[in-house]
């Protein structure tokens, strides 16, 4: 989990999770600005990027400065985000997404378990290798959150990472839906496929959803206007402002929107506040180490509280002494594109899924100090 904290000359932190790719260059367009302009700011940032372009964790590097103006934002105010937004109902509904593909059985249906005890009814699971086990596998989930609701059926979501072909996933997804139903299959193809995404919700009866790594409104317009997705997600690291931005345009359309992450933080807070918020995902019960968040889960939502911002505060000492280190990326990283990802004879050959982080009152006068950590 990458943390970036911008300060303040008035003493005040704010905290964003997601990318630091490049943030001298980026940070340089908020250098000494008042960070309440944070819409502007936001945009200053992309001019900031305008040759090389914003795709990637540039664009994340970018949400995360963005989250972290929006939380000096919010405790300059002495608010918690959520109202200084303008939400209105601290608890934000979500879905259990236990990024489970390696897990047993037995594993699996512990997990979700746990996930059920907090009241989680609706599950997402990585698949797309094999229709069999994928059945197999959401309907133990299935029973699980079944039994722990007193027979309420589930929501149950599939989740593959833009492994497929536009065929294979109406027949993979068809064949699923014989003994299951799905609320939505997630990245069936590729991210940008607006043919393919409309031609796989043809064929199916679930919902088509996708756009976490999506990267501005305009890779958003031509999947909407080929009415190629039903659930529009957007990535926490993305930020606060372009999951904003990215709802207004899906509410123009009546989609709803779903955020993406294992640390949705700041776009919890900025769900109370559209119209148009379905679910949030919850991969985590625990926040990573060194971080605290002051929000809980319970009844099957997230309940945000009333600290000013964000309410993250961040241990750089117990993370120094965790001593964790990134693992290096290898071909079998759930992060690298399988080579042969889409083109594939046979399900369950070769194939891989992928896995998807302060604090006092500010006068009317600060400005962002020369520093970001990150």
């Amino acid at each position: 989990m990458s943390i970036v904290i911008v300060e303040t000359d008035e003493g005040i932190s704010g905290v964003g999770l997601g990318p630091h790719v490049e943030i001298e260059r980026i940070f340089a367009a908020v250098e000494g600005e008042d960070p309440r302009a944070v819409t502007t700011l936001y945009d200053r940032m992309l001019r900031h990027t305008f040759k090389a372009g914003h795709a990637g964790p540039v664009f994340g590097t970018i949400g995360a400065i963005d989250t972290a103006l929006w939380d000096i934002k919010a405790q300059a105010a002495g608010e918690p985000l959520w109202r200084l937004l303008g939400g209105r109902d601290r608890r934000v509904p979500a879905y259990a997404s236990g990024l489970d593909i390696g897990l047993t059985d037995d594993e699996l249906v512990a997990e979700y378990e746990v996930y059920a005890s907090h009241g989680l009814r609706a599950a997402k699971l990585k698949g797309g290798l094999d229709i069999e086990r994928d059945r197999h596998r959401l309907a133990l989930v299935r029973d699980v959150l079944t039994e722990a609701g007193d027979g309420l059926r589930p929501g149950l979501m599939l989740d593959v990472n833009e492994a497929w072909t536009r065929k294979q996933a109406v027949r993979h997804v068809s064949e699923i839906e014989r003994a299951l139903d799905l609320i939505w299959i997630e990245e069936p193809v590729r991210r940008w496929d607006a043919e393919g995404h409309a031609a796989v919700g043809r064929g199916i009866n679930a919902s088509v959803a996708t756009g976490e790594n999506l990267t501005g409104l305009e890779q958003y317009r031509p999947l909407i206007a080929a009415g190629a997705v039903d659930i529009v997600q957007m990535a926490a690291v993305w930020g606060v402002t372009h999951f904003l931005r990215a709802s207004a345009l899906a509410h123009a359309y009546d989609l709803p929107v779903s955020p993406i992450g294992n640390s949705p933080i700041g776009l919890l807070h900025a769900a109370t506040s559209v119209p148009n918020h379905l679910t949030s995902e919850l991969q985590d019960l625990r926040p990573p180490v060194g971080v605290s968040v002051d929000h809980h889960v319970e009844d099957g939502a997230f309940v945000l509280a009333d600290t000013p911002g964000l309410g993250v505060r961040v241990d750089e000492e117990r993370i120094r002494t965790a001593n964790r280190r990134p693992q290096a990326q290898t071909a079998e990283s759930p992060n690298v594109r399988p080579e042969r990802a889409g083109r594939r004879l046979l399900a369950g050959v070769d194939g891989v899924s992928a896995r998807k982080v302060p604090v006092v009152p500010l006068n009317s006068h600060s400005e962002v100090s020369s520093t970001a950590r990150h």
